[in-house]
């Protein structure tokens, strides 16, 4: 039995069946973890999100933020954006089933030293502290009046976490921390801005996993989202976002023992969004 943890696969299915060809993935035995994201910009979302909803308790998939944006426009809260690929997902006749099952998906995953999230988190945090944080965040999706949840969701501040923070301020900076960050204010603050590769970041900037004093160090954080960067493996970090959508590879990692494993995926359709 193994547990591989999969990259953005952002609607890439057709690369997906060769990554776990490549694998040699038996779903009667192996796990896999999904870093979020499974979904928009890419071909194939409906047949992503069919495939891991399908796999039952031998997939965890945590969300990410094309993940809730789907939720948000299935919603009426949000508009759909010019390059979004989501219209299969939102016209499919599963699509209630589907979209309450991507609902009830995590925010994060602890197990055996490792910490799944879909982008990063905020330095001050501990992992048991984040894990307190995604089960509030999760409650209110999952409750009754989700969906004024979803409305008040989007914005970029409070851009500081605070554990003085309350309601949507708090659950809106945790959501941002774990589903759109890549890097940091030397205060500690989000720079939900940035997008480019670290060493285009202006000064000052650093990148959330490299912050002094970041309190989650004890685990190996698997992430992804920052197509960007991408794949950076050490210690404490798992980083495997490596632009599939954008025509580059999709990623696993086994988790027993770090062994490495690609396929090259079609040209994308453009930049990191």
């Amino acid at each position: 039995m193994a547990t591989y943890a999969i990259g953005d696969l952002q609607g890439c299915f057709e690369p997906l069946e060769r990554l776990l060809a490549h694998i040699a993935f038996d779903r009667t035995r192996d796990r896999l973890w999904f870093v979020g994201d499974l979904v928009n910009r890419g071909p194939d979302s409906l047949a992503c999100l069919r495939f891991v909803h399908g796999l039952g308790e031998r997939a965890v998939s945590v969300l990410g933020n094309h993940d809730i944006h789907l939720l948000c426009i299935a919603e009426g809260v949000e508009r759909a954006r010019p390059r979004d690929t989501l219209d299969a997902v939102l016209e499919a006749p599963d699509r209630a089933a589907l979209l309450e099952w991507l609902r009830h998906r995590p925010l994060f995953h602890v197990e055996q030293g490792f910490a799944l999230v879909h982008a990063g988190l905020a330095p001050e945090w501990t992992v048991a502290q984040a894990a307190g944080l995604a089960a509030e965040v999760e409650a209110q999706l999952r409750a009754p009046d989700y969906r004024d949840f979803l409305a008040r969701l989007y914005g970029d501040e409070p851009a500081r976490w605070s554990a003085d923070l309350a309601g949507m301020q708090r659950w809106r900076a945790v959501v941002n921390a774990m589903t759109r960050l890549r890097m940091c204010r030397p205060d500690g603050s989000m720079a939900l801005g940035f997008k480019g590769e670290p060493g285009e970041a202006s000064a000052g900037l650093v990148a959330w996993f490299d912050m002094p004093g970041r309190a989650s160090r004890d685990h190996a954080i698997v992430c992804g989202h920052w197509s960007a960067l991408g794949v950076c493996l050490r210690p404490e970090l798992l980083s495997l976002d490596s632009g599939c959508v954008w025509g580059r590879a999709l990623t696993a990692v086994r988790l027993e023992d770090r062994a490495l494993f690609q396929v090259e995926c079609p040209p994308g359709a453009g930049p990191e969004g």
